[in-house]
Formats: C-alpha cells, structure tokens, sequence
C-alpha cells in the first residue's frame, strides 16, 4: 500500500510538473510578438502615428497605391487613402506640421552650405536643397534628367525668358554631381545662379503636389500660391 500511495505522489508531481511547462512557452511568445511590433510602434512615433495607422499605411503600400506612388511618405499616403473629410483633414494637418519642421531644419542648413560654397568652392555650381522663399512671381520648372525632350524646349524658353526661375530635377536621386552635369550639358548660366536669379534643385515631393502629372510644368508663385502657368 505503501509504495502505491508513493507512486500515486511521484504522478501527481509528473503531472504537475507537465502541466506548468506551457506557461513560460506561451510568455515567451508574447514576448515576441511584442519584440516585433516595437519596431513598427517606433516607426509609427516618428510620423506621430499610432502602430494601427502605420500598419495600415504598410498595407497601402503593398496594394495599388504602393505602385501607383512609390516612395510616398506614411501621412500623404493615409490622407489620399483616407475614408473621411475628417480623417483627411487630420492627416493634411499633421503633414503641414511635420513639413514645416522639416523645411526649417532644412533652410538653417541651406544657409551654411551657401556660405560654405562661398568659402571653399566660389568657381564651382551651388546647390540649392530647399525650395526658393521668394516672392513676386517667382516660376519653379520641373524637369527630367532622362528621356524628356518636351524639357529641354520648355528650358530653352524659360532661359530666354530672363525671368527667375527655381528648377527642380525630379530624378535626380538627391545626387549632387547629376545636378550639375545637367547644369554644365545645358549652359545654365553661372552668373544668374550667383544671383540666385536661377536656382538649381532636388526635388522633394513638390511636384507630385504641384504639377498634376504634368512633365515639364512651370509653376508661378503668386499672392494664392503656386499654381501652372506658362510664359507670356
């Protein structure tokens, strides 16, 4: 009797012992799960999003707006995609914020580059990053490096035209070399760079905004800004 009751204690204990195991395996993927979603939520915090809408925008990506607008930014993605004015207007808000940051970041930086090139490179082409702050009608032509032949009339126009101008390469893929390659195999006059009456530029979104498609476009900046245009 003795070694039955024995027995019964030793697979009661095996039991119990077998019971437990689950509860450490289980913690254990959870813990995963949580280690996998910490990269999305700190993706998601840099947009000032939360983990469900930077998952989604993931979602948007890999279906027909991911194709139709590679490369687009989480909160112009969410607003194009959103399904309500409310929600629209939330996401073109949060962008406008998150736009101002980044060109005021932007434009400090730009003023030491510009004196930098004064200091160490005065002969050679300056690169401008940011889009021109000035007014009074200024244009911003919008241009392709490759396959474009419609550019290359619509700059010649421009340059006759004397007017300034803000011209964007639209991929150039923020390469600095392609920028003045293009400048050099287009004659883009020096001197009207030195005065900024023609900046040169890497285009940063603007003309998805702007241009509505259209390659070349001219755009003019006026009192309701910028908006198509074309030569007088």
């Amino acid at each position: 009797m003795k070694w039955h009751h024995f027995g019964l204690w030793v697979w009661l204990l095996s039991s119990s012992v077998w019971a437990a195991t689950p509860a450490p395996l289980a913690s254990q993927q959870t813990q995963s799960m949580e280690n996998q979603q910490q990269p999305l939520k700190n993706q998601a915090e840099q947009w000032q999003l939360s983990a469900d809408e930077y998952q989604r925008y993931q979602q948007l990506l890999n279906g027909p707006r991911g194709i139709q607008s590679p490369g687009l930014d989480p909160l112009t993605t969410l607003g194009i995609e959103a399904d309500s004015d409310a929600e629209r207007r939330r996401y073109a808000e949060q962008w406008v914020r998150a736009e101002f940051a980044r060109t005021e970041k932007e434009l400090r930086f730009q003023r030491e580059v510009d004196a930098a090139w004064q200091r160490l490179f005065p002969d050679v082409l300056p690169v401008n990053m940011t889009t021109s702050r000035e007014t009074s009608g200024r244009l911003a032509l919008f241009v392709r490096v490759k396959d474009c032949p419609p550019c290359e009339t619509r700059l010649d126009e421009v340059l006759a035209a004397k007017q300034p101008v803000d011209i964007y390469l639209v991929d150039s893929q923020g390469n600095d070399d392609t920028l003045r390659q293009w400048a050099k195999n287009h004659h883009i006059p020096v001197e009207r760079i030195r005065h900024r009456q023609i900046t040169l530029n890497h285009d940063a979104g603007y003309w998805f905004r702007f241009g509505k498609g259209q390659m070349p476009v001219l755009l003019r900046q006026g009192e309701q800004g910028w908006h198509i245009t074309s030569l007088p």
